[in-house]
């Protein structure tokens, strides 16, 4: 970032994003120019089949890292400019603590899928009106309760569990404090109240008392401590109440009108809208907002640029290791749409959005022996499109507004491929942001809406000023009108293939996996 990209005055904003694989801790000035980021890597655990864990003292070591990094690249008037510090993370992920912070066992997160039987016995429409959560994969309560049942102890144990956010806004606080807007995404809250609900509080094992306080997102939550001020040679700024990642990419985006969309092709692909009214959908989750009072009707499937390495990593060049391959996007280029009668099923890690079932896999259907690695994995980000398009007319039936467009971030993006399938899939333009830390940005923007600079607590007007972009991609209509015939073909393979799919989770159960286990985190 050049001199004169940079604001002379005015507040800077440090603001981080602990995901599943790293956190990153930006500074940011108030037209969103970025001016330093910082990163440290977290290991990924898995002890057994679809389970997934962090070590939690990773959280706030990545974060108390990242954050002294950006921070020493200031100079010191620079450094007195700091004003808040704002915080985004992986939703849904949790641990229990003592009450010095000290983790008691590993954080379970996100994608974990250990709790199949816990969603079938706990799950349903009521569950889901009350949190806003499709009973599935992701939501915190349904794992909480596979801890409740199968190591009782923990829970009883805890001074706290916490989410992700929480944990981060502990340590820089000193106080057990979390958002809205991050806490929520535990599945625990009535969401209409913004609070913790008794009866999901039950189901997951755990008291009121061993839950984060809430405050509403953008709002002050504590002072940094001040032996971490001093460490970074900062005031003891206010902590800002952030929101999770995916709410967080829309905030960055400036996706705050509800014919704006935001499209995220991260490791998974979770796509969304702003409302300012509450309604849930068989299809979409319902979370709170980073805007004050609203809501985000998202879709989310888990399968996005995740599916996309595993095929360049597993079936690509190994030389790459999994990274993007310039020849492979060429070689699928020049497959024509619908990769002549191959079409992918891109439930690798179940399915969320629209059918909620956490022991879908993937399936790819119509080889033939013409067929090449190119074929497959242009069908593989051509299903992803196919998904999008039928889950974003749920959005569109719940919000009542047609959408005009979406703003796209993540790492997928930089795949010109993969921008245009998603353009031509969807029929909807598409807007590149032009910030790679687009999460951090949205966190950014709530510590930046804080200070009041663009009007007090205005998250939706400092978004605006602050989000910047890059190309446009416009939609091929002739492609679309292609798309659909195959998209109608796709669509079919999960309702004749649900029965196949329990058989086989059956026999994960009759005959459970023996491989090796991976290492477990030293806590």
């Amino acid at each position: 970032m050049t001199e004169n990209k940079r604001l002379a005055d005015g507040p800077l904003v440090v603001a981080i994003d602990s995901s599943t694989t790293s956190t990153k801790a930006i500074i940011v000035d108030a037209e969103g120019n970025i001016w330093h980021t910082a990163k440290e890597n977290i290991q990924l655990h898995t002890p057994a089949m679809d389970q997934y864990e962090h070590n939690p003292a990773r959280w706030w070591e990545t974060s108390r890292a990242t954050i002294g990094k950006v921070l020493s690249e200031l100079s010191p008037a620079d450094r007195d400019r700091v004003e808040a510090i704002g915080i985004t993370h992986q939703r849904e992920s949790f641990a229990p603590f003592d009450k010095d912070g000290n983790p008691l066992r590993n954080g379970i997160l996100w994608l974990d899928g250990r709790a199949t039987e816990q969603i079938r016995h706990y799950g349903n429409d009521h569950i889901h009106e009350l949190s806003g959560k499709p009973a599935g994969v992701t939501p915190g309560i349904y794992k909480m309760a596979w801890v409740k049942e199968n190591e009782p102890e923990v829970f009883e144990k805890a001074y706290k569990v916490m989410d992700v956010h929480g944990y981060i806004a502990w340590m820089l606080t000193g106080r057990p404090v979390s958002s809205q807007a991050a806490a929520d995404s535990l599945g625990l809250f009535d969401i209409q109240k913004r609070d913790w609900a008794d009866e999901l509080l039950d189901i997951a094992g755990v008291k009121r008392e061993q839950m984060a306080e809430l405050v509403e997102p953008s709002y002050e939550m504590g002072t940094l401590r001040k032996e971490l001020a001093d460490e970074w040679g900062i005031k003891e700024v206010p902590v800002i109440a952030g929101l999770g990642d995916g709410q967080a990419a829309g905030i960055g985006a400036a996706a705050v009108d509800p014919e704006i969309g935001f499209l995220n092709l991260g490791t998974a692909v979770n796509a969304g809208v702003d409302s300012p009214v509450y309604k849930y959908d068989k299809v979409f989750r319902t979370h709170v907002s980073g805007i004050p009072g609203n809501y985000v009707f998202e879709v989310l499937q888990s399968s996005g640029s995740y599916l996309a390495g595993w095929f360049r990593e597993t079936l690509g060049d190994p030389k790459l290791l999994g990274e993007p391959d310039p020849a492979l996007d060429e070689a699928a280029s020049h497959i024509p749409p619908g990769c002549e009668g191959l079409v992918t099923l891109p439930y690798w890690n179940a399915v969320q959005s629209p059918y909620w079932d956490s022991v879908a896999r993937g399936a790819v259907v119509g080889w033939r022996g013409t067929h090449s690695r190119a074929h497959m994995y242009r069908s593989i980000l051509e299903s992803i499109g196919f998904e999008m398009r039928l889950n974003l007319d749920s959005v569109e039936a719940g919000t009542g507004v047609k959408l005009t467009g979406l703003r796209a971030m993540g790492g997928g993006t930089r795949s010109m491929l993969w921008r245009q399938i998603m353009a031509d899939t969807t029929a909807l333009p598409i807007t590149v942001c032009a910030q790679d830390e687009i999460s951090a940005l949205g966190a950014a923007v709530l510590a930046m809406a804080s200070t009041g600079i663009y009007g007090e607590h205005d998250v939706a007007a400092t978004a605006k000023k602050m989000a910047q972009y890059g190309e446009t991609v416009e939609p091929d209509m002739d492609k679309h009108a292609q798309y659909k015939d195959v998209a109608h073909v796709q669509r079919q393979l999960y309702p004749k293939l649900k029965d196949v799919f329990e058989e086989l989770y059956d026999l994960t159960l009759k005959y459970p996996s023996t491989r090796p286990e991976s290492p477990k985190a030293e806590l």
